[in-house]
């Protein structure tokens, strides 16, 4: 009996270890299947010498040589390095080197990166590196020197009194004319890269403690969701994160000008450089960012004031003043001074076509010799323009196709949009007016406040990067109407952060 029992108590035993032991082989198991997976999924490819010539094989400029033997090798682009430095910096220390068991001490430890990864190997030749490799090290050496524009004045933002330099393709020379402006270790840069083929760097740049990181954090992750294969300059990437990319106005404000960069910097906005574009973005920007200047700041602040005031005025002029002769000239006779009335419809008697008609040709004549001024070279753009539009208007004219009235209409309208400081702003403004003139065509004058209803509807909902577009109107902070309606003296206009980065946030949290 005893016996029986401690068969029955060894069987028992023998089967808790058996089954301990599966449960430890398959806990084994795995454990060494999520080890392989997680290994799998952060494998990274080793840097060869055959690899990387593979991969960059059939490229004109690229360049590998060998050394002591084929024990050490080197590849470059020669279109992207200097010739000068790599010839002192790396093949001349090669050359005289008799042993390479302390080769890195020939090189200068700024110049000089360890990199087994092979992707970074074959970016870092892209970017201007020389890839050395010795057995199965690989080091990327910095000799970059790609030929670049000279900085010159800015073409389309020319300003009377101020700075005259701006920004060129290169995010170097780009960065330093921000340093030489803003010399404080507060200044910070987060470098990103956009284009799955492309690899275009990104720099966003930001005064720690003046601008809002959760601006920061958002814009961050929205150039980092970013899947396109290529981005070829500032203005194709701010239309891809833009919140509400099917408007006509632009939500991103631009710049060539670093002075107007700085001066963002300073008020609390983040801006953001692109790689081979001239161009730099701001964000948060309003619709009233795109109608200040300069100038407005680099004279005395009533003038500044005036002058943007003047701005406004033609924004208006620009969109409702060829409108309100289609409306007038087609249902409000009654509103037209008797003395004008019979100059106008004596002007009128020998065209053959209704007001909007007449004014939609005129518009599109005006927007032709402005495309046609601005491809062509400099001087023959202004002849084209200048004598263009004097032959076709008296043309016109004689010919009874259109009204003199209307081209003197049609002329201040256009002078008025050329006076916004911003081109792609007056380029949506001009765009945004056919709507006025066709509303005018059809619904008269209340056409005219339905077309304004849906233009100040549409702008009033408009955000960038959640902030609203229209602030400080709506929402209203007057606080900062000192330095975007106008142009108040200095001591009343506020420093650091302004109300849409501290008080707004309250208010709409």
């Amino acid at each position: 009996m005893h016996q029986k029992n401690r068969n029955i108590q060894a069987s028992n035993e023998k089967k808790t270890i058996t089954e301990a032991s599966n449960e430890k082989t398959i806990t084994e198991v795995s454990y060494e299947k999520t080890i392989i997976e997680a290994s799998n999924e952060s494998t990274i490819i080793e840097a060869t010498y055959e690899k990387t010539l593979t991969e960059l094989g059939n490229s004109f400029d690229l360049v590998h040589r060998s050394f002591n033997q084929d024990e050490i090798h080197i590849i470059y682009l020669n279109s992207l390095v200097d010739s000068n430095t790599l010839e002192w910096e790396i093949l001349s220390p090669l050359r005289e080197m008799s042993s390479f068991n302390n080769f890195e001490k020939s090189f200068q430890q700024s110049l000089f990166k360890r990199e087994n990864n092979q992707e970074e190997v074959l970016n870092g030749i892209l970017d201007g590196n020389v890839a050395l490799f010795i057995g199965r090290n690989t080091y990327l050496i910095n000799v970059s020197g790609s030929e670049e524009r000279a900085i010159a004045q800015s073409e389309s933002e020319t300003v009377i009194s101020g700075p005259h330099d701006s920004f060129n393709e290169a995010l170097k020379t780009n960065v330093s004319l921000i340093r030489r402006r803003v010399r404080s270790p507060r200044l910070k840069m987060i470098k990103l890269s956009v284009g799955e083929i492309s690899k275009t760097k990104v720099l966003l740049i930001y005064i720690e403690g003046i601008a809002n990181m959760d601006i920061v954090n958002h814009l961050k992750v929205r150039i980092e969701s970013v899947k396109v294969d290529s981005i070829t300059d500032s203005n194709v990437l701010i239309q891809i994160i833009d919140d509400h990319q099917n408007s006509p106005f632009p939500q991103f404000y631009t710049t060539e000008r670093p002075d107007i960069a700085v001066s963002k910097l300073y008020a609390g906005k983040i801006i953001g450089l692109v790689d081979d574009s001239p161009n730099i973005f701001c964000t948060p920007s309003s619709f009233f960012d795109f109608f200040e200047s300069p100038d407005d700041y680099n004279q005395r602040w009533i003038i500044g004031t005036g002058v943007r005031i003047l701005r406004y005025i033609a924004l208006f002029i620009t969109l409702i003043l060829t409108a309100f002769y289609v409306s007038i000239c087609t249902y409000h006779y009654e509103m037209i001074p008797q003395s004008l009335l019979q100059s106008i419809m004596q002007s009128r008697s020998r065209v053959p076509f209704p007001p909007i008609v007449e004014a939609i040709f005129l518009e599109v004549v005006i927007e032709l010799l402005r495309e046609a001024g601005a491809r062509l070279p400099t001087k023959i753009g202004q002849t084209i323009g200048i004598v263009g539009g004097i032959v076709i208007g008296q043309a016109a004219v004689e010919a009874g196709i259109t009204s003199n009235i209307l081209i003197i209409v049609v002329a201040v309208s256009a002078i008025a949009s050329f006076i916004v400081p911003s081109y792609i702003m007056s380029a949506s403004i001009r765009m945004v007016r056919f709507l006025f003139i066709i509303m005018a065509g059809f619904m008269g004058n209340i056409g005219i406040f339905f077309a304004l209803g849906i233009l100040t509807i549409h702008i009033t909902g408009l955000t960038n990067l959640s902030s609203p577009y229209f602030m400080p109107i709506s929402p209203t902070f007057f606080k900062d109407w000192m330095d975007s309606i106008v142009r108040g003296p200095f001591y009343k206009i506020k420093k650091g952060q302004p109300a849409m980065q501290n008080d707004g946030e309250k208010e709409r949290n």
